[in-house]
């Protein structure tokens, strides 16, 4: 019971601080702010320590926003390890800087690590910002340093496709 009390006020917590909170105050520090969750449905299981959040979920962490069709959060210690996220395909889009490009991303899967600051795409990835795009089956990102990291390094086969357009003249 003392589990569920806590976990209530850390979502009020977390409820107040995107209502009052700027929304650009998270760019440097997107993994100090909470992980706010909305969806459709949400299951806890408390021996397991999975939520599980289905329909249109919508997943923000300070600049960070992730649309899916499902997320699972798995909890270790009463603290969000991994976050794995499945849509048709879901969606990221980050906002890494004041002024600077947002890096937006999709995959049919994702896994973000919020201690390790680390997003993987899963299976048909693609990663934009600005006039570059980068596409494989596996894209790791950073999200503190905002360094894309794609294919594997274990197949020849898994190739990467990277796009680089000229800048638009003004």
């Amino acid at each position: 019971m003392k589990k569920n009390k806590k976990r209530l006020i850390l979502c009020s917590y977390a409820l107040l601080s995107v209502l009052y909170g700027s929304r650009l105050l998270a760019l440097e520090s997107d993994a100090e702010q909470p992980i706010v969750i909305d969806s459709d449905t949400a299951i806890y299981d408390d021996a397991t320590e999975l939520s599980t959040y289905t329909g249109n979920v919508i997943s923000v962490q300070g600049s960070i926003r992730v649309n899916s069709d499902k997320l699972v959060v798995h909890f270790k210690d009463g603290e969000a390890e991994q976050l794995v996220f499945t849509g048709k395909p879901a969606k990221f889009k980050q906002t890494p800087s004041e002024g600077g490009d947002d890096i937006t991303g999709e995959a049919l899967t994702g896994e973000f690590y919020p201690k390790r600051n680390l997003l993987v795409l899963i299976n048909n990835a693609t990663v934009w910002q600005g006039n570059g795009a980068y596409s494989s089956n596996y894209i790791e990102y950073d999200i503190k340093t905002s360094l894309v990291k794609a294919g594997e390094k274990s197949s020849d086969s898994k190739r990467v496709h990277v796009i680089i357009k000229p800048k638009e003249k003004k």
